[in-house]
């Protein structure tokens, strides 16, 4: 009968130490801490490299934590209100008073040498291919218009107005003056409209086709007609009663395709300007001279 083969003392021992180093093994484990082949850390970090856990940030792997992080770096400013996400608007490129008389025709009204930000009223019309451009600027914070007109008077007139409602807004409506009456017509022949309100002032631009089917509020603007200025107040967005009892109008009938440089004084200027106190100054000035008997 054969005997069994003696087992060696070293391979007890060896399995002992294997069971007491266990537990330091399996916290070294390269699952443990991330390492990947070649001993190597997460996203490529060398074991002992110092300073590395601090050159890549950590973050939490779930998809909430991800979200408020992107949140908070793409629409929060540093005081941590949100930014607008509305695009930006170009600003309204100001009226240019040096083309008047020249490449564009103008009407002022006001004091002398006034221009389209201190003008009581300021009007400026230019051709443009097929169309006529409009510039519209007052004294308001309401509305400022121009109307169409076969005479001087207010009533069977095309009107443009450019009306500064409760939202900040400056928008181009179209009218038809029925009387004293101003009322808006749905179809607008305006386009390329902009507009603001700044400084206590509501200024337009807008562009309107010369040539248009015929329509009883819309007038052909290749005629020529009498130009009606007007502005005033608005409530609620909708226009008022005009600022002065009779605003002012062109002396005669104006053409789009004649550029001109006209100013009108206002009434605080037009004092000295009345044929009756030249009459009155040229008697004084008579008297003055002449002396007393």
């Amino acid at each position: 009968m054969a005997r069994p083969p003696r087992q060696r003392p070293g391979a007890w021992v060896q399995l002992l130490l294997l069971l007491l180093a266990g537990p330091a093994t399996c916290a070294a484990s390269p699952a443990d801490d991330g390492a990947g082949p070649g001993g190597r850390g997460p996203r490529g970090r060398g074991r002992g490299d110092a300073g590395a856990d601090e050159a890549v940030p950590r973050h939490d792997s779930s998809y909430g934590t991800f979200a408020g992080e992107f949140y908070d770096l793409r629409y929060l400013s540093e005081e941590g209100y949100p930014f607008p996400t509305a695009p930006p608007v170009d600003p309204f490129a100001k009226i240019k008073v040096d083309d008047c008389g020249k490449t564009k025709g103008c009407f002022r009204y006001g004091k002398p040498g006034c221009n389209a930000e201190t003008c009581d009223y300021f009007l400026s019309y230019r051709m443009i291919g097929a169309d006529v451009e409009f510039e519209l600027s007052a004294d308001t914070d309401g509305w400022v218009a121009v109307g169409f007109s076969s005479d001087k008077k207010m009533g069977g007139d095309d009107v443009m107005a450019c009306v500064h409602d409760d939202n900040g807004r400056v928008r181009i409506q179209h009218f038809y003056n029925v009387g004293q009456w101003a009322k808006e017509i749905q179809r607008n022949p305006a386009r390329d409209e902009e507009g603001v309100f700044e400084n206590n002032r509501v200024t337009c631009r807008f562009k309107r086709p010369v040539n248009v089917p015929r329509d009883e509020t819309i007038v052909d603007l290749h005629l020529s007609w009498y130009y009606l200025f007007a502005w005033g107040p608005a409530i609620q967005g909708s226009i008022t009663r005009h600022d002065i009892d009779s605003p002012p109008t062109s002396e005669r009938v104006v053409s789009i395709y004649k550029y001109e440089d006209i100013f009108m004084p206002s009434a605080a200027y037009q004092t000295f300007s009345s044929p009756f106190c030249l009459l009155l100054i040229v008697a004084l000035t008579f008297y003055l001279l002449m002396g007393t008997p």
